[in-house]
C-alpha cells in the first residue's frame, strides 16, 4: 500500500493543466486528466462525486471552493469516531463546511482540489 501511495502521489506532481475534461453527467461537473488518472489509480470516484455534489452546492456562497481532504491522526480518530474529513473552504481560510467520514479506503492522507466554473481539479492544473 505505501508503495502504491508514493506512486500515486509521485505521478499526481506531473498533471499541469489538462488535455482533457470528463463528465458527471447528472451534476454536469467537469472534472480533469489528475482526477481522472487518481480517480483510476485509487479507486475513488465516490471522492469527485462527493466533492462535486458539495462545491455545488456552496456556489452560491462562494466562486471559489478549495477542498482538504485530511486523514485524522489516530488519536484524533479514537476520540471523535471518524477516520477522514473533507473541508471546504472559499480559498481564504473561511471554511464553508466540512464533512467526516467514519472510515475511508483512501489511500492518501491528504489531498487538496480546487473547484471553480463548475470543475473540479488538482491545484497544479488550475
Amino acid at each position: 500500500m505505501k508503495a502504491q501511495v508514493k506512486e500515486i502521489e509521485q505521478n499526481l506532481r506531473h498533471f499541469t493543466g489538462t488535455e482533457m475534461f470528463y463528465y458527471i453527467p447528472i451534476l454536469r461537473t467537469r472534472f480533469t486528466d489528475g482526477l481522472k488518472y487518481l480517480a483510476n489509480a485509487a479507486d475513488c470516484y465516490w471522492l469527485i462525486t462527493d466533492a462535486s455534489v458539495i462545491a455545488k452546492s456552496l456556489k452560491n456562497r462562494s466562486k471559489w471552493v478549495t477542498i482538504d481532504f485530511k486523514r485524522m491522526s489516530e488519536e484524533k480518530q479514537d476520540y471523535t469516531g471518524y477516520e477522514a474529513e473533507i473541508i471546504y473552504s472559499d480559498g481564504n481560510d473561511n471554511v464553508l463546511e466540512t464533512h467526516r467520514y467514519n472510515a475511508t479506503d483512501f489511500p492518501l492522507d491528504e489531498l487538496r482540489l480546487f473547484f471553480v466554473n463548475d470543475t473540479l481539479m488538482l491545484p497544479s492544473e488550475y
